[in-house]
């Protein structure tokens, strides 16, 4: 988890960096945050992220709010451990048939 909460925390961080940049931008066109080519490069870095969780089967279903999603078998039941932005610790699961609706707490 501490690798993913640093990457979680770096995608909010852009996120807030993107929403900021483009009202600016769309407002009046100049931002302290820079231009087109900084919101291009921080889009990339965003992807770039997201291929991480990819390539360890970790699914990001979200990203505003960020939700994480890690497969795992429990009982002998297909379920995804579920973690969402602004939870301290991995405590949540759900079927993996279910999605978030099926939300249940770890005992």
């Amino acid at each position: 988890m501490p690798q993913v909460r640093r990457l979680v925390d770096e995608i909010i961080a852009i996120r807030a960096d993107l929403a900021e940049l483009g009202h600016d931008l769309r407002g009046g066109g100049r931002s302290p945050l820079g231009g087109l080519a900084e919101a291009k490069a921080m889009e990339a870095r965003v992807a770039e992220v997201l291929g991480w969780f990819d390539e360890r089967q970790i699914e990001i279903k979200g990203i505003a709010p960020v939700l994480v999603d890690f497969p795992a078998v429990l009982d002998g039941v297909s379920v995804r451990l579920c973690w969402i932005e602004g939870e301290t610790d991995l405590g949540w699961y759900h079927r993996t048939d279910l999605g978030f609706p099926g939300r249940r707490r770890l005992l």
